[in-house]
Protein backbone atom coordinates (compact mmCIF):
# COMPACT_ATOMS: atom_id res chain seq x y z
CA UNK A 1 0.00 0.00 0.00
CA UNK A 2 1.44 3.46 -0.86
CA UNK A 3 2.23 6.04 1.60
CA UNK A 4 1.64 9.56 1.49
CA UNK A 5 3.11 12.32 4.29
CA UNK A 6 0.46 15.24 3.61
CA UNK A 7 1.53 18.96 5.49
CA UNK A 8 -0.52 21.06 7.29
CA UNK A 9 0.65 24.25 8.96
CA UNK A 10 -0.46 27.35 10.59
CA UNK A 11 -1.89 29.26 7.77
CA UNK A 12 -2.40 26.43 5.39
CA UNK A 13 -5.70 26.68 3.44
CA UNK A 14 -7.22 23.89 5.14
CA UNK A 15 -9.50 22.70 2.31
CA UNK A 16 -6.65 22.31 -0.16
CA UNK A 17 -5.01 20.00 2.37
CA UNK A 18 -8.20 18.07 4.08
CA UNK A 19 -9.73 17.51 0.23
CA UNK A 20 -6.64 15.99 -1.09
CA UNK A 21 -6.21 13.87 2.50
CA UNK A 22 -10.24 12.87 2.47
CA UNK A 23 -9.26 11.45 -1.49
CA UNK A 24 -6.63 9.74 -0.38
CA UNK A 25 -7.71 7.88 2.79
CA UNK A 26 -11.19 7.08 0.58
CA UNK A 27 -8.75 4.91 -1.97
CA UNK A 28 -7.16 3.48 1.46
CA UNK A 29 -3.77 4.94 1.34
CA UNK A 30 -1.88 5.39 4.32
CA UNK A 31 -1.71 9.52 5.00
CA UNK A 32 -0.25 10.67 7.82
CA UNK A 33 -0.77 14.35 8.53
CA UNK A 34 2.15 16.02 9.54
CA UNK A 35 2.89 19.95 11.14
CA UNK A 36 6.65 21.91 10.67
CA UNK A 37 6.77 22.75 13.87
CA UNK A 38 6.99 21.85 17.43
CA UNK A 39 3.63 21.44 18.35
CA UNK A 40 0.93 18.57 16.17
CA UNK A 41 -1.80 21.11 16.83
CA UNK A 42 -2.25 23.85 13.76
CA UNK A 43 -4.29 26.92 13.13
CA UNK A 44 -5.34 27.12 9.58
CA UNK A 45 -5.69 30.42 7.26
CA UNK A 46 -9.77 30.13 8.08
CA UNK A 47 -8.95 29.94 11.79
CA UNK A 48 -10.05 26.32 12.06
CA UNK A 49 -7.79 24.37 15.02
CA UNK A 50 -6.43 20.55 13.59
CA UNK A 51 -4.18 18.40 15.31
CA UNK A 52 -1.68 16.44 13.09
CA UNK A 53 -0.92 13.18 13.03
CA UNK A 54 2.72 14.05 14.12
CA UNK A 55 5.47 16.54 13.62
CA UNK A 56 8.41 17.19 10.29
CA UNK A 57 10.13 16.17 13.95
CA UNK A 58 8.91 12.78 14.26
CA UNK A 59 9.16 11.79 10.61
CA UNK A 60 10.90 9.45 8.60
CA UNK A 61 9.69 11.55 5.02
CA UNK A 62 12.29 7.94 3.63
CA UNK A 63 9.02 6.12 3.14
CA UNK A 64 6.79 8.26 1.85
CA UNK A 65 5.52 7.22 -2.20
CA UNK A 66 4.35 10.91 -1.92
CA UNK A 67 4.82 14.16 0.15
CA UNK A 68 2.25 16.61 -0.37
CA UNK A 69 2.15 20.33 0.49
CA UNK A 70 -0.72 22.02 0.27
CA UNK A 71 -0.72 26.38 0.04
CA UNK A 72 -2.17 29.22 1.75
CA UNK A 73 -0.43 31.90 3.25
CA UNK A 74 1.17 32.04 5.96
CA UNK A 75 1.30 28.76 5.72
CA UNK A 76 3.65 27.88 2.76
CA UNK A 77 5.88 29.94 4.16
CA UNK A 78 6.08 27.91 7.58
CA UNK A 79 6.18 24.96 5.23
CA UNK A 80 9.07 26.27 3.26
CA UNK A 81 10.89 27.19 5.79
CA UNK A 82 10.66 23.35 7.79
CA UNK A 83 14.12 21.65 7.79
CA UNK A 84 13.11 18.21 8.09
CA UNK A 85 10.77 18.74 5.04
CA UNK A 86 12.72 20.02 3.02
CA UNK A 87 15.32 17.41 3.16
CA UNK A 88 12.56 14.77 3.00
CA UNK A 89 11.32 16.44 -0.47
CA UNK A 90 14.80 16.57 -1.59
CA UNK A 91 15.74 12.70 -0.79
CA UNK A 92 12.50 11.82 -2.02
CA UNK A 93 13.42 13.96 -5.44
CA UNK A 94 16.42 12.49 -5.78
CA UNK A 95 15.14 8.62 -5.49
CA UNK A 96 11.92 10.14 -8.23
CA UNK A 97 9.66 9.48 -5.72
CA UNK A 98 6.24 11.69 -5.57
CA UNK A 99 6.05 15.25 -4.69
CA UNK A 100 2.96 17.24 -5.07
CA UNK A 101 1.95 21.07 -4.18
CA UNK A 102 -0.95 22.85 -4.69
CA UNK A 103 -1.67 26.82 -4.65
CA UNK A 104 1.32 29.09 -3.47
CA UNK A 105 3.76 25.93 -2.16
CA UNK A 106 4.68 24.99 -5.93
CA UNK A 107 6.74 28.40 -6.39
CA UNK A 108 7.25 29.31 -2.15
CA UNK A 109 8.00 25.88 -1.03
CA UNK A 110 9.59 24.02 -4.35
CA UNK A 111 10.20 27.22 -6.60
CA UNK A 112 12.47 28.35 -3.74
CA UNK A 113 14.22 24.94 -3.25
CA UNK A 114 15.09 24.14 -7.19
CA UNK A 115 12.41 21.34 -7.44
CA UNK A 116 10.75 22.31 -10.39
CA UNK A 117 14.14 23.11 -12.58
CA UNK A 118 12.93 22.46 -15.72
CA UNK A 119 9.81 21.21 -15.02
CA UNK A 120 5.98 21.93 -16.32
CA UNK A 121 4.17 23.21 -13.33
CA UNK A 122 1.08 25.33 -12.19
CA UNK A 123 0.59 27.46 -9.00
CA UNK A 124 -2.10 30.28 -7.69
CA UNK A 125 -1.60 33.18 -10.01
CA UNK A 126 0.78 36.03 -8.76
CA UNK A 127 3.33 32.90 -7.39
CA UNK A 128 4.63 32.24 -11.07
CA UNK A 129 7.59 33.79 -10.67
CA UNK A 130 8.47 31.90 -7.43
CA UNK A 131 8.53 28.74 -9.52
CA UNK A 132 11.97 28.98 -10.26
CA UNK A 133 12.80 27.39 -13.43
CA UNK A 134 9.87 26.26 -14.14
CA UNK A 135 7.43 26.62 -17.45
CA UNK A 136 4.59 27.63 -15.76
CA UNK A 137 1.27 26.19 -17.52
CA UNK A 138 -1.69 27.69 -15.93
CA UNK A 139 -3.65 24.23 -16.17
CA UNK A 140 -5.42 23.35 -13.39
CA UNK A 141 -3.43 20.47 -12.47
CA UNK A 142 0.06 19.48 -14.05
CA UNK A 143 1.90 16.04 -13.37
CA UNK A 144 5.54 16.32 -15.19
CA UNK A 145 7.83 13.25 -14.09
CA UNK A 146 7.63 12.64 -10.67
CA UNK A 147 6.05 16.03 -9.43
CA UNK A 148 2.52 17.07 -9.57
CA UNK A 149 1.19 20.53 -9.10
CA UNK A 150 -1.95 22.42 -9.10
CA UNK A 151 -3.60 25.89 -9.32
CA UNK A 152 -5.82 26.11 -6.12
CA UNK A 153 -8.46 25.50 -3.79
CA UNK A 154 -10.93 25.11 -7.22
CA UNK A 155 -8.94 21.90 -8.49
CA UNK A 156 -8.27 20.35 -5.17
CA UNK A 157 -10.50 17.24 -5.94
CA UNK A 158 -8.42 17.11 -9.42
CA UNK A 159 -5.19 16.76 -7.93
CA UNK A 160 -6.79 14.15 -5.36
CA UNK A 161 -7.86 11.78 -7.96
CA UNK A 162 -5.02 13.05 -10.02
CA UNK A 163 -2.59 11.07 -7.19
CA UNK A 164 -4.94 8.50 -6.43
CA UNK A 165 -4.23 7.63 -10.07
CA UNK A 166 -0.40 7.89 -9.83
CA UNK A 167 -0.58 6.25 -6.62
CA UNK A 168 -3.04 2.95 -7.46
CA UNK A 169 -4.39 3.32 -10.54
CA UNK A 170 -7.34 5.08 -13.08
CA UNK A 171 -9.80 2.35 -11.40
CA UNK A 172 -9.44 3.27 -7.75
CA UNK A 173 -9.66 7.25 -8.41
CA UNK A 174 -12.70 6.20 -10.74
CA UNK A 175 -14.30 4.76 -7.81
CA UNK A 176 -13.58 7.38 -5.32
CA UNK A 177 -15.35 9.81 -7.86
CA UNK A 178 -18.03 7.84 -8.10
CA UNK A 179 -18.27 7.45 -4.73
CA UNK A 180 -18.29 11.38 -3.89
CA UNK A 181 -20.45 12.28 -7.04
CA UNK A 182 -18.32 13.68 -8.79
CA UNK A 183 -18.69 11.85 -12.22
Amino acid sequence: MAKVYAMIADGTEEVECLMVVDLLKRARIETVLVAPGDERRVVTSHGLRIEADQTAAETDFSDADLIFVPGGMPGSEHLSACKPLIEGLERANREGRRIAAICAAPGVVLGRHGFLEGKRATCYPGFEEEMRGARATGEGVVTDGNITTARGLGVALELGLELITLLTDEKTAETVAKQIQYR
